[in-house]
Protein backbone atom coordinates (compact mmCIF):
# COMPACT_ATOMS: atom_id res chain seq x y z
CA UNK A 1 0.00 0.00 0.00
CA UNK A 2 1.40 3.38 -1.02
CA UNK A 3 2.14 5.91 1.76
CA UNK A 4 -0.67 8.43 2.21
CA UNK A 5 0.36 12.09 2.01
CA UNK A 6 -1.85 15.00 3.09
CA UNK A 7 -0.84 18.57 2.23
CA UNK A 8 -2.61 20.81 4.72
CA UNK A 9 -2.78 24.14 2.90
CA UNK A 10 -2.44 22.69 -0.58
CA UNK A 11 -3.97 25.78 -2.21
CA UNK A 12 -1.23 28.13 -0.98
CA UNK A 13 1.90 28.88 -3.00
CA UNK A 14 4.13 26.29 -1.30
CA UNK A 15 1.37 23.68 -1.16
CA UNK A 16 0.58 24.05 -4.84
CA UNK A 17 4.24 23.65 -5.77
CA UNK A 18 4.55 20.51 -3.65
CA UNK A 19 1.45 19.05 -5.25
CA UNK A 20 2.77 19.83 -8.74
CA UNK A 21 6.05 18.10 -7.94
CA UNK A 22 4.18 14.99 -6.81
CA UNK A 23 1.38 14.96 -9.37
CA UNK A 24 2.88 12.26 -11.58
CA UNK A 25 4.10 9.98 -8.82
CA UNK A 26 2.60 6.53 -8.35
CA UNK A 27 4.57 5.57 -5.24
CA UNK A 28 2.41 7.73 -2.94
CA UNK A 29 -1.29 8.44 -2.49
CA UNK A 30 -2.16 12.11 -2.21
CA UNK A 31 -5.05 12.86 0.12
CA UNK A 32 -7.08 16.00 -0.47
CA UNK A 33 -10.05 17.90 0.89
CA UNK A 34 -12.63 18.60 -1.84
CA UNK A 35 -13.02 22.30 -2.61
CA UNK A 36 -16.56 22.29 -1.22
CA UNK A 37 -15.30 20.85 2.10
CA UNK A 38 -12.33 23.15 2.67
CA UNK A 39 -13.86 24.50 5.88
CA UNK A 40 -14.82 21.06 7.18
CA UNK A 41 -12.71 20.89 10.37
CA UNK A 42 -13.65 17.30 11.13
CA UNK A 43 -12.60 16.10 7.67
CA UNK A 44 -9.32 17.99 7.95
CA UNK A 45 -8.55 16.45 11.34
CA UNK A 46 -9.38 13.00 10.01
CA UNK A 47 -7.02 13.42 7.06
CA UNK A 48 -4.23 14.72 9.31
CA UNK A 49 -4.52 11.57 11.42
CA UNK A 50 -5.00 9.10 8.57
CA UNK A 51 -1.95 10.31 6.61
CA UNK A 52 1.43 8.66 6.86
CA UNK A 53 2.98 12.09 6.34
CA UNK A 54 1.23 15.43 6.81
CA UNK A 55 2.90 18.41 5.12
CA UNK A 56 1.80 21.65 6.78
CA UNK A 57 1.78 24.63 4.41
CA UNK A 58 0.20 27.04 6.85
CA UNK A 59 0.94 30.23 8.80
CA UNK A 60 2.80 29.69 12.09
CA UNK A 61 -0.20 29.68 14.44
CA UNK A 62 -2.21 27.43 12.14
CA UNK A 63 0.70 24.99 11.97
CA UNK A 64 0.96 24.86 15.74
CA UNK A 65 -2.78 24.16 15.92
CA UNK A 66 -2.54 21.43 13.26
CA UNK A 67 0.16 19.65 15.28
CA UNK A 68 -2.16 19.56 18.31
CA UNK A 69 -4.86 17.91 16.17
CA UNK A 70 -2.62 14.99 15.24
CA UNK A 71 -3.10 12.27 17.81
CA UNK A 72 -1.95 9.41 15.61
CA UNK A 73 1.53 8.12 16.40
CA UNK A 74 1.97 6.95 12.82
CA UNK A 75 1.57 10.39 11.24
CA UNK A 76 4.89 12.05 10.48
CA UNK A 77 4.93 15.82 10.00
CA UNK A 78 6.82 18.22 7.75
CA UNK A 79 6.11 21.83 8.78
CA UNK A 80 6.98 24.47 6.17
CA UNK A 81 6.23 27.40 8.51
CA UNK A 82 8.71 29.04 10.89
CA UNK A 83 6.86 27.69 13.95
CA UNK A 84 9.22 24.82 14.78
CA UNK A 85 12.48 25.60 13.00
CA UNK A 86 14.55 26.13 16.14
CA UNK A 87 12.57 23.73 18.34
CA UNK A 88 15.03 21.09 19.65
CA UNK A 89 12.29 18.45 19.40
CA UNK A 90 12.13 18.95 15.62
CA UNK A 91 14.81 18.08 13.08
CA UNK A 92 15.86 20.90 10.77
CA UNK A 93 15.09 19.85 7.21
CA UNK A 94 18.21 20.98 5.37
CA UNK A 95 19.58 17.60 4.33
CA UNK A 96 23.00 18.85 3.20
CA UNK A 97 23.64 20.97 6.31
CA UNK A 98 25.79 18.25 7.93
CA UNK A 99 27.05 14.90 6.76
CA UNK A 100 24.43 13.02 8.80
CA UNK A 101 21.55 15.47 8.56
CA UNK A 102 19.82 13.38 5.92
CA UNK A 103 19.90 10.40 8.28
CA UNK A 104 18.41 12.51 11.08
CA UNK A 105 15.60 13.64 8.80
CA UNK A 106 14.93 10.07 7.67
CA UNK A 107 14.69 8.87 11.29
CA UNK A 108 12.48 11.72 12.50
CA UNK A 109 8.70 12.04 12.72
CA UNK A 110 8.89 15.85 13.10
CA UNK A 111 10.79 17.83 10.48
CA UNK A 112 10.86 21.62 10.17
CA UNK A 113 11.40 22.71 6.57
CA UNK A 114 13.96 25.54 6.27
CA UNK A 115 13.22 29.05 5.09
CA UNK A 116 14.44 30.12 1.66
CA UNK A 117 16.84 32.87 2.78
CA UNK A 118 18.28 30.75 5.63
CA UNK A 119 18.90 27.85 3.25
CA UNK A 120 21.33 30.02 1.28
CA UNK A 121 22.89 31.70 4.31
CA UNK A 122 23.36 28.50 6.32
CA UNK A 123 24.68 26.64 3.28
CA UNK A 124 27.46 29.22 3.07
CA UNK A 125 28.16 29.84 6.75
CA UNK A 126 27.95 26.50 8.51
CA UNK A 127 30.81 24.71 6.70
CA UNK A 128 33.04 27.75 7.22
CA UNK A 129 32.16 27.96 10.91
CA UNK A 130 32.88 24.23 11.29
CA UNK A 131 36.24 24.71 9.57
CA UNK A 132 37.15 27.62 11.82
CA UNK A 133 37.31 30.10 8.94
CA UNK A 134 34.55 32.34 10.33
CA UNK A 135 34.52 33.16 14.04
CA UNK A 136 31.37 32.60 16.07
CA UNK A 137 31.25 36.31 16.94
CA UNK A 138 32.07 37.60 13.43
CA UNK A 139 29.62 40.44 12.57
CA UNK A 140 27.88 38.57 9.77
CA UNK A 141 25.71 40.42 7.28
CA UNK A 142 23.35 38.70 4.85
CA UNK A 143 22.08 40.54 1.78
CA UNK A 144 19.50 38.85 -0.40
CA UNK A 145 16.96 39.24 -3.18
CA UNK A 146 14.03 36.88 -3.74
CA UNK A 147 11.40 36.35 -6.36
CA UNK A 148 8.05 37.77 -5.31
CA UNK A 149 6.40 34.35 -4.95
CA UNK A 150 8.22 34.16 -1.62
CA UNK A 151 5.59 36.55 -0.27
CA UNK A 152 2.75 34.13 -1.03
CA UNK A 153 -0.54 34.77 -2.78
CA UNK A 154 -0.94 38.25 -1.35
CA UNK A 155 2.35 39.54 -2.74
CA UNK A 156 1.84 37.70 -6.02
CA UNK A 157 -1.44 39.60 -6.46
CA UNK A 158 0.23 42.87 -5.47
CA UNK A 159 2.99 42.40 -8.03
CA UNK A 160 0.97 40.98 -10.92
CA UNK A 161 -2.39 42.77 -10.72
CA UNK A 162 -2.17 46.46 -11.62
CA UNK A 163 -5.78 46.91 -10.49
CA UNK A 164 -4.97 45.70 -7.00
CA UNK A 165 -5.35 48.64 -4.56
CA UNK A 166 -2.06 47.58 -2.95
CA UNK A 167 -0.28 47.11 -6.30
CA UNK A 168 3.51 47.22 -6.09
CA UNK A 169 4.94 48.84 -9.22
CA UNK A 170 8.58 48.92 -8.12
CA UNK A 171 11.04 46.76 -10.11
CA UNK A 172 12.90 46.01 -6.88
CA UNK A 173 12.30 46.93 -3.25
CA UNK A 174 13.80 46.48 0.21
CA UNK A 175 11.78 45.41 3.23
CA UNK A 176 12.47 44.33 6.79
CA UNK A 177 13.85 47.81 7.35
CA UNK A 178 13.51 47.50 11.14
CA UNK A 179 16.19 44.77 10.91
CA UNK A 180 13.89 42.19 12.47
CA UNK A 181 12.88 39.15 10.46
CA UNK A 182 11.32 35.77 11.21
CA UNK A 183 14.29 33.98 9.62
CA UNK A 184 16.91 35.39 12.00
CA UNK A 185 16.63 32.68 14.71
CA UNK A 186 17.34 29.82 12.30
CA UNK A 187 20.20 31.72 10.62
CA UNK A 188 21.80 32.24 14.01
CA UNK A 189 21.12 28.72 15.32
CA UNK A 190 22.15 26.65 12.30
CA UNK A 191 24.74 29.14 11.08
CA UNK A 192 26.39 28.57 14.48
CA UNK A 193 26.60 32.30 15.20
CA UNK A 194 26.82 34.04 18.56
CA UNK A 195 24.38 36.76 17.48
CA UNK A 196 21.76 37.41 14.84
CA UNK A 197 23.27 38.47 11.51
CA UNK A 198 22.49 41.86 10.01
CA UNK A 199 19.93 40.75 7.43
CA UNK A 200 18.86 42.92 4.47
CA UNK A 201 16.18 41.15 2.39
CA UNK A 202 14.69 42.48 -0.83
CA UNK A 203 12.26 41.44 -3.57
CA UNK A 204 12.67 41.73 -7.33
CA UNK A 205 10.11 41.78 -10.12
CA UNK A 206 10.59 38.16 -11.06
CA UNK A 207 8.47 35.26 -9.86
CA UNK A 208 11.01 32.67 -8.76
CA UNK A 209 14.70 32.76 -7.95
CA UNK A 210 17.01 33.99 -5.21
CA UNK A 211 20.49 35.30 -4.51
CA UNK A 212 21.89 35.28 -0.95
CA UNK A 213 25.18 37.09 -0.28
CA UNK A 214 27.45 36.90 2.78
CA UNK A 215 30.47 39.24 2.47
CA UNK A 216 33.44 38.42 4.71
CA UNK A 217 36.64 40.36 5.48
CA UNK A 218 39.62 38.03 5.94
CA UNK A 219 42.18 39.05 8.54
CA UNK A 220 45.80 39.12 7.39
CA UNK A 221 47.37 35.70 7.58
CA UNK A 222 44.24 33.98 8.87
CA UNK A 223 43.07 32.33 5.64
CA UNK A 224 42.77 32.73 1.88
CA UNK A 225 39.79 32.70 -0.50
CA UNK A 226 41.04 29.26 -1.61
CA UNK A 227 40.58 28.02 1.95
CA UNK A 228 36.96 29.18 1.89
CA UNK A 229 36.32 27.48 -1.43
CA UNK A 230 38.02 24.27 -0.29
CA UNK A 231 35.92 24.09 2.89
CA UNK A 232 32.69 24.46 0.93
CA UNK A 233 33.78 22.03 -1.79
CA UNK A 234 34.74 19.38 0.76
CA UNK A 235 31.50 19.78 2.69
CA UNK A 236 29.25 19.39 -0.36
CA UNK A 237 31.31 16.80 -2.24
CA UNK A 238 29.04 14.11 -3.65
CA UNK A 239 25.83 16.07 -3.13
CA UNK A 240 23.36 15.99 -6.02
CA UNK A 241 21.50 19.21 -5.33
CA UNK A 242 24.24 21.54 -4.04
CA UNK A 243 27.16 22.53 -6.28
CA UNK A 244 30.19 24.60 -5.33
CA UNK A 245 31.23 26.42 -8.50
CA UNK A 246 34.89 26.03 -9.49
CA UNK A 247 37.02 28.98 -8.39
CA UNK A 248 38.34 29.70 -11.91
CA UNK A 249 34.83 29.56 -13.33
CA UNK A 250 33.61 31.93 -10.61
CA UNK A 251 36.47 34.36 -11.32
CA UNK A 252 35.34 34.65 -14.95
CA UNK A 253 31.70 35.44 -14.09
CA UNK A 254 30.66 39.05 -14.64
CA UNK A 255 27.08 38.88 -13.35
CA UNK A 256 24.64 36.44 -11.72
CA UNK A 257 21.02 36.05 -12.79
CA UNK A 258 18.78 35.35 -9.75
CA UNK A 259 16.37 33.40 -11.97
CA UNK A 260 18.98 30.96 -13.34
CA UNK A 261 17.81 28.06 -11.15
CA UNK A 262 14.09 28.93 -11.20
CA UNK A 263 12.01 25.80 -11.56
CA UNK A 264 14.75 23.55 -10.17
CA UNK A 265 15.54 22.15 -6.73
CA UNK A 266 19.27 22.82 -7.02
CA UNK A 267 21.56 25.36 -5.37
CA UNK A 268 24.88 26.80 -6.53
CA UNK A 269 27.48 28.29 -4.17
CA UNK A 270 30.19 30.74 -5.23
CA UNK A 271 33.26 32.29 -3.61
CA UNK A 272 34.18 35.63 -5.17
CA UNK A 273 37.38 37.32 -4.00
CA UNK A 274 39.02 40.72 -4.20
CA UNK A 275 42.38 40.88 -6.05
CA UNK A 276 44.31 41.19 -2.76
CA UNK A 277 42.45 38.22 -1.24
CA UNK A 278 41.31 40.18 1.81
CA UNK A 279 37.63 40.20 0.89
CA UNK A 280 35.32 37.41 -0.20
CA UNK A 281 31.68 37.53 -1.21
CA UNK A 282 29.99 34.21 -0.58
CA UNK A 283 26.96 33.75 -2.83
CA UNK A 284 24.15 31.19 -2.90
CA UNK A 285 21.91 30.91 -5.95
CA UNK A 286 18.64 28.97 -5.67
CA UNK A 287 14.92 28.99 -6.42
CA UNK A 288 13.02 30.40 -3.45
CA UNK A 289 10.24 27.88 -4.11
CA UNK A 290 12.57 25.02 -5.05
CA UNK A 291 15.48 24.24 -2.76
CA UNK A 292 14.16 27.11 -0.64
CA UNK A 293 10.70 25.67 0.04
CA UNK A 294 8.65 23.09 -1.87
CA UNK A 295 11.60 21.25 -3.37
CA UNK A 296 13.15 20.85 0.07
CA UNK A 297 9.84 19.59 1.47
CA UNK A 298 9.63 16.86 -1.18
CA UNK A 299 13.28 15.97 -0.58
CA UNK A 300 12.55 15.63 3.15
CA UNK A 301 9.43 13.59 2.42
CA UNK A 302 11.41 11.11 0.34
CA UNK A 303 13.98 10.75 3.11
CA UNK A 304 11.26 10.16 5.72
CA UNK A 305 9.53 7.56 3.55
CA UNK A 306 12.68 5.45 3.56
CA UNK A 307 12.03 4.50 7.21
Amino acid sequence: MAPRIFIDGEHGTTGLQIRQRMAGRRDVELLSIPEAERRNAAMREDLLNSADVAILCLPDDASREAVTLIGSNKTKIIDTSTAHRTDPNWVYGFAEMDKRQGERIAASSRVANPGCYPTGAIALLRPLRAAGLVAEDYPVSVNAVSGYTGGGKQMIAQMEDAANPDHIAAPHFLYGLDLRHKHLPEMRTYGMLAADPLFAPSVGRFAQGMIVQVPIRIEDGKATPADFHAALAEHYAGQDLVTVVDAKEAAAIKRIDPTELAGTDRMKLFVFASPDGHLVNLVALLDNLGKGASGAAVQNLDLMLKN
